[in-house]
């Protein structure tokens, strides 16, 4: 079920102008396999086979992996197109765990 959260999507938009993301498939799956990412983000919208990349590698990690809603994310960190993010690890990747677990 996609995250609908509102301040969710707040927060995530300042984290992005903090530089604590990587978006972008190339980059995403590059702070996963470095170890930088707390969690995955990818949007409902994207096409199954990006998906199935994401939860595969995050399986494989120990890595969350949620989804969100359609356009969502990429209207939250300001760059259209983007399907999938990572979140650094940090104190604004917890905040952001709390408010994605606030919502279910």
């Amino acid at each position: 079920m996609p995250i609908r959260n509102a301040r969710f999507y707040q927060t995530l938009g300042l984290a992005a102008r903090a530089g604590l993301i990587s978006s972008g498939e190339f980059s995403t799956m590059q702070a996963l396999k470095a170890g930088k990412a707390a969690f995955v983000l990818v949007d409902e919208a994207a096409s199954a086979n990006t998906k199935k990349e994401f939860e595969d590698g995050c399986s494989f990690r120990s890595v969350p992996c949620w989804e969100t809603e359609g356009n969502r994310l990429a209207q939250a960190i300001g760059k259209p197109g983007r399907m999938c993010l990572a979140v650094h690890t940090g104190t604004l990747a917890d905040k952001l765990k709390t408010l994605a677990g606030a919502q279910e």
